[in-house]
């Protein structure tokens, strides 16, 4: 037997090191015919309270849910379009997802913001899923369940799982590819391994289809850097790699040709060309941070897992030449290196490789304590696992106080239960426990997340400008259809909202557009222009509808403030035409 399996087995309990009884909750919940169904109903608790009640969060969410949107007005699903504008950035995967929930669900272009973020929860579900199935290459069952709680509950994909993005289902293609490896690397044999490398190739084609060469470089890198470290290039024949580069490319190819051919080219030179040697070379869209940077925010938006991660790091640190340790370090450090050098920096960068940390510290959770950490490592730990849930019982709280808002009773009440849960987890890590800890960092996470996305979020209505507008719109009288214009304000979530044909446009072509054809806009048609002016565009429309001799009617302003750079506004109505004008 190869050193790899004898490894592995000794993980698994098998033989070996002593491993610490479970509690009876982790046995039960973690045998394996169990363990999936408990990981789903997590999952649907914590992914799915919120879902239809935030409106659509600018800017990325809304530009994916709107050329999705746009995809089903025009029967064109291979090019992806903004309005006019092609949106050559990520490929079709997410896309194809979006439209498909939305026409499984009977809504086609009316479908709702929350139907095109089910492809983002269940991307996160499965994702969850397949970290226990990968980690089952390595651990017991009490042990995997372990890891795949501590991504469940992590704060990084529970926003994801919230949006109507890629990167929760890129998360669910990067552990299909990464299991399937897993398996590959531990055979080290030099035939085919069927069914774990056909899982590698079809997990790196669709998210390839997801995110473009993300996922590649994820992949690439670990079995690059294994290869390496051992010296050893044979096992790679376990991979399949010729039938599993065809399997890859009759996957991928399709549209890629298709979208060549849509685009005579142009998706790819501003894809690689443009987004992503952008995103390497300088801080695109005012996103540009230092090295280490990731390093720093993980320890907030990976939570709790940072907790446990430092608590078991002594532990962690003695298995580091175990095959499980190395293949991890090979799926982690790598691409983190790599994205730490990038110059543009968001959060969900490293979420691929979030559960690594998961499985590291999982993998150690069920030993016997030993004094694996000092005390001052524990209160460390243990304020890392209070951090979150204060800051988000603080936001709850100070954030409508800003706004001018009473804060939401149920969200800070929730809220400040959660930071009680998570307070008393952070005792019991002081005082040396670990796996009891778990069910306390899940009950805090679950009233945390409820508290935000139930309540807390949808009652800061001064920041959900686009649906109030929207509102606004609907409340002009006298109009059985409606040409709409905007003139500032040109955020995607209005786009999204108010319909594709929404024009974005200056403040004196606003002017222009409610005074062309005026005349022809009776009252016996009923139909109106409205032109949505954001403050400081104001004098400049007044002047040019003063030029024009335009008096249009002027409806209740909306006032508000804009996520993106915080700055408060006011947004004006006019109208011309309609019954009432």
């Amino acid at each position: 037997m190869s050193e790899q399996m004898n490894t592995a087995m000794s993980l698994r309990g098998e033989e070996g090191e002593p491993q610490e009884a479970p509690a009876l909750w982790l046995r039960v919940a973690g045998h394996d015919w169990l363990a999936p169904f408990v990981l789903l109903l997590v999952c649907l608790c914590l992914y799915l309270p919120g879902l239809t009640s935030v409106p659509p969060l600018d800017r990325d969410e809304p530009r994916f849910a709107q050329a999705s949107k746009q995809m089903m007005e025009t029967d064109n699903y291979v090019s992806i379009h903004f309005q006019d504008l092609a949106r050559n950035k990520k490929p079709i995967g997410i896309y194809w997802l979006q439209v498909g929930a939305a026409k499984l669900l009977g809504y086609d272009g009316a479908a709702p913001i929350w139907v095109y973020r089910l492809p983002s929860v269940i991307g996160a579900i499965v994702a969850v899923l397949l970290t226990y199935w990968t980690a089952r290459a390595f651990l017991r069952e009490q042990a995997s369940f372990l890891a795949a709680l501590l991504v469940a509950f992590a704060l990084i994909l529970n926003a994801e799982a919230h949006l109507a993005k890629t990167d929760a289902v890129l998360l669910a293609c990067v552990m299909l590819a990464q299991g399937g490896l897993a398996r590959v690397w531990l055979a080290q044999q030099r035939s085919a391994l069927w069914a774990p490398a056909l899982i590698f190739w079809v997990g790196l084609a669709l998210g390839v289809l997801i995110k473009g060469p993300i996922i590649l470089l994820v992949c690439g890198l670990t079995v690059l850097s294994l290869s390496l470290w051992e010296k050893r290039f044979v096992w790679l024949g376990g991979l399949a790699p010729v039938t599993g580069l065809v399997l890859f490319l009759a996957i991928v190819s399709p549209w890629l040709v298709a979208i060549y051919i849509e685009t005579d080219g142009t998706f790819f030179k501003d894809a690689l060309g443009g987004d992503l040697w952008a995103k390497v070379g300088s801080g695109q869209e005012s996103h540009g941070a230092p090295p280490l940077t990731h390093l720093l925010v993980s320890l907030v938006i990976f939570w709790p897992i940072p907790s446990f991660f430092l608590l078991g790091f002594k532990e962690i640190w003695r298995a580091v030449n175990s095959t499980y340790s190395r293949f991890l370090l090979c799926w982690l450090i790598p691409s983190w290196l790599v994205f730490e050098l990038v110059s543009t920096k968001l959060p969900h960068y490293t979420l691929p490789m979030m559960p690594v940390l998961a499985l590291l510290t999982a993998g150690v959770m069920v030993k016997p304590l030993d004094a694996r950490a000092g005390v001052y490592l524990r209160y460390f730990s243990a304020f890392l696992l209070w951090l979150v849930p204060l800051g988000i019982f603080f936001a709850v709280l100070a954030a409508p106080l800003w706004l001018e808002l009473w804060p939401s009773p149920p969200a800070a009440v929730l809220c400040g239960l959660s930071v009680i849960v998570a307070v008393s987890a952070g005792r019991k890590l002081v005082a040396g426990e670990f796996v009891s800890v778990v069910p306390a960092a899940g009950l805090s996470a679950l009233l945390m997340f409820v508290g935000f996305w139930v309540f807390a979020a949808p009652a800061k209505s001064p920041i959900w400008v686009s649906s109030r507008l929207v509102e606004a719109v609907d409340g002009v009288p006298g109009c059985e259809s409606k040409e709409v214009a905007a003139a500032g304000f040109h955020e995607p979530s209005l786009v999204f909202l108010q319909g594709t044909q929404l024009k974005l446009l200056g403040a004196e072509e606003a002017a222009r557009f409610l005074a062309a054809d005026q005349q022809q806009a009776t009252a016996a048609t009923g139909a109106c222009k409205v032109a949505l002016v954001e403050g400081r565009q104001l004098p400049r429309f007044d002047a040019e509808a003063h030029r024009l001799g335009l008096e249009p009617a002027v409806h209740p302003r909306v006032s508000g403030l804009n996520i993106n750079g915080g700055k408060k506004l006011q947004v004006h109505v006019f109208s011309t035409g309609g019954a009432a004008q």
